[in-house]
């Protein structure tokens, strides 16, 4: 058994070509696993890896097409051997695989050190989604070795699975980029989790396509076989169509508010588990929210991260690994009313002209120096807030009261400070 592994590894051109896709992950696809990744969150990580899903599964594709090519020009079916067509496919197919784990592991890595997530689990069900395109893609290559010369299968297999698992990401349709997982790469901030239909769906189209591949081999060239393979891959397309039919660009749904850890009175301040320092968070939290109330703004009993604060809560937009001038502005955008529906669908919406001078002047109250005022949100927004600043408070609450109550609607117009 042990000299059988050591000839398949040996030969195979996976273990030539694992090399050149790691190299390919660590120097090519690295730099783009790194900058949107949510801080000591794993769903995050194991979402942000599957950038390189699309490359690596093409590489399988093509290592498996030149292994079935090499099978079929050796005639390893045709010379009544004791093992069938699946034993024999099977364990050439297993460096294959191993190569494409091994170059998803990488990306994981890669992803997991910009995150700093520190000891913990990656999704379970993303990665099994990456476990079945990957077997998915290399089996179907190897179908298409058996039926080409490896000359023309390795890239004939190579392009048409990128083409496959990468663009459908860019189309219109949405259920489609979620057959082959073209949504994970989203996931997640740390207010949200992915819909379990963006899991379920690729999982039952893969293991359609899968198993169709799987009668091809088994059953080469018969007409029950190709009507067999048909109809699973059909069926799988419509089950898997059928279950990512409502899903948006991004599967995402708002992650359970039972993680969020809550601390502290006037404000109580909801954290999720992943942020960093949270003593520093509560303490600049507390200072900010006062700064408001000395200035005469109401607040919320209780600032969150959920994704959808409750009526008498008030959003904390701040990152996982917040810094100490990140506070003020995540107090201060939990003030901001939301966009209305009207606006979002074209209306006229005037009063959307001082969302940018009403957050610097939020973020002015809550702490934030001059020179960070004017860095996050431009000169003039800066300007504005100083010369609002100069107000009596009564004139600034009223100002404040007013304009927000005109960013709730359509229509109107927020009022002038003079």
């Amino acid at each position: 058994m042990s000299m059988l592994l050591r000839t398949t590894l040996r030969s195979s051109s996976a273990s030539v070509l694992l090399p050149l896709l790691a190299g390919f992950v660590l120097v090519v696809i690295g730099p783009d696993l790194t900058p949107w990744v949510t801080a000591h969150y794993w769903p995050s990580v194991t979402g942000n890896a599957t950038l390189a899903l699309p490359f690596v599964a093409a590489a399988c594709a093509a290592s498996a097409a030149w292994e079935g090519a090499r099978l079929s020009r050796g005639r390893a079916f045709d010379q009544a051997p004791v093992r069938g067509p699946l034993a024999i496919t099977i364990p050439v197919l297993i460096p294959v695989v191993v190569m494409g784990l091994v170059g998803m592991a990488l990306a994981l890595l890669l992803s997991a050190d910009a995150a700093d997530v520190g000891l913990g689990l990656p999704s379970l069900g993303i990665l099994s989604v990456v476990t079945g395109v990957l077997i998915t893609n290399t089996v179907v290559g190897c179908v298409v070795g058996r039926v080409m010369p490896a000359v023309l299968a390795a890239p004939l297999a190579l392009i048409s699975s990128f083409f496959v698992n990468a663009y459908p990401s860019s189309w219109s349709i949405y259920w489609l980029r979620h057959l082959v997982g073209g949504g994970l790469d989203n996931c997640c901030s740390a207010d949200t989790a992915l819909d379990t239909r963006a899991l379920s769906s690729p999982v039952v189209f893969m293991t359609a396509v899968c198993l169709a591949a799987f009668v091809l081999i088994w059953r080469r060239g018969s007409m029950a076989s190709l009507a067999v393979a048909l109809v699973l891959t059909l069926g799988g397309f419509g089950i898997a169509g059928y279950l990512a039919r409502d899903l948006g660009a991004e599967p995402l749904q708002a992650r359970q508010t039972s993680d969020l850890l809550c601390d502290g009175e006037r404000p109580t301040v909801c954290l999720w588990p992943e942020v960093s320092d949270k003593a520093m968070v509560h303490r600049e939290t507390q200072s900010a929210v006062a700064r408001f109330e000395a200035a005469g703004i109401r607040i919320a009993g209780t600032l969150t991260m959920a994704h959808r604060p409750a009526s008498d809560e008030s959003t904390l937009g701040i990152p996982t690994d917040p810094r100490v001038q990140d506070i003020p502005a995540g107090v201060a955008s939990g003030m901001l009313p939301p966009v209305p529906d009207c606006a979002l669908k074209g209306r006229p919406y005037p009063a959307g002209d001082s969302i940018g001078p009403m957050a610097a002047w939020l973020y002015a109250i809550a702490g934030a120096p001059v020179d960070s005022v004017a860095g996050r949100f431009g000169e003039q927004e800066a300007a504005f807030a100083q010369r609002l600043l100069k107000q009596p408070r009564a004139a600034q609450v009223s100002w404040f009261e007013r304009t927000t109550e005109a960013m709730r609607h359509c229509g109107t117009a927020a009022p002038r400070v003079g």
